[in-house]
């Protein structure tokens, strides 16, 4: 009798044929293309090149799986990682969607409702594209006229302003640590720019993370400073039940 896989068996089974499956397709239409027409590429020169920029995205590529795999749900990661844009489109629509269902990712529940709004967001994302390459002919003119120009410029700071402030108001006290830091990287380091927005993004996760940990260490010692002046009794009784009030109360 074939055995019943679980949800999450079936998607990580389901999930690692497509991916390989779209890896195949992506590096064999360049491999068919250069075979067609005999435009192989200078194999030395090519090595070169991915020693040297290779070892970067192995690093990012480490950094975004631990970063975003638990925000995006085993499902919600498999469809991310294939489809792109993740940090600027599929999380923040995975994060809304949990928040305004009230659950965690790492829920079933939470597993659900994250794949199904990524996989919503990538079929909208594909049907805009479809309808932008049908009608860019005729809208050019109207794209391209120079009253318009300055608001496409801001088009991007007004979304990321925006899903900013919507997150920043919730904790204001965890969106100090990231927002010093990358105001202190690109104001002080000229090299970074739009296109590192990519890398910045899981470096300011790590950041954050660690800044909280470390928040976390300091306040734990000084937690044990006020237990030490405390006769045993009272600590015994605090672990009775009452330890919630004095975290609370701290």
């Amino acid at each position: 009798m074939k055995k019943q896989l679980s949800y999450i068996d079936s998607v990580h089974r389901s999930g690692t044929i497509w991916n390989i499956s779209v890896m195949i397709l992506l590096l064999a239409f360049p491999l068919t293309v250069a075979a067609l027409f005999g435009a192989a590429p200078d194999w030395g020169a090519l090595v070169v090149g991915l020693i040297a920029t290779a070892p970067m995205y192995w690093a990012v590529g480490v950094i975004e799986t631990i970063t975003f795999v638990p925000m995006l749900g085993a499902g919600g990661s498999y469809l991310s990682f294939v489809t792109g844009n993740i940090s600027n489109l599929k999380l923040p629509c995975a994060i809304n969607a949990l928040e305004q269902n009230n659950v965690s990712a790492n829920s079933e529940e939470g597993e659900v409702i994250s794949t199904i709004a990524i996989a919503t967001s990538s079929i909208v994302t594909t049907v805009i594209i479809i309808i932008g390459v049908i009608l860019i002919v005729p809208l050019t003119p109207v794209l391209e006229a120079p009253v318009l120009e300055p608001a496409f410029a801001q088009m991007l700071p007004a979304l990321f302003g925006g899903l900013g402030v919507a997150f920043v108001s919730r904790n204001w006290k965890i969106a100090v640590a990231p927002v010093v830091l990358m105001l202190v990287l690109f104001i002080f380091v000229p090299a970074l720019n739009a296109g590192t927005v990519g890398i910045m993004v899981p470096v300011s996760v790590l950041f954050t993370i660690a800044v909280s940990r470390l928040r976390s260490f300091f306040l734990l010692l000084q937690l044990s400073k006020i237990l030490s002046q405390l006769p045993h009794s009272h600590i015994v009784r605090l672990l009775g039940g009452k330890f919630r009030g004095v975290f609370g109360n701290f």
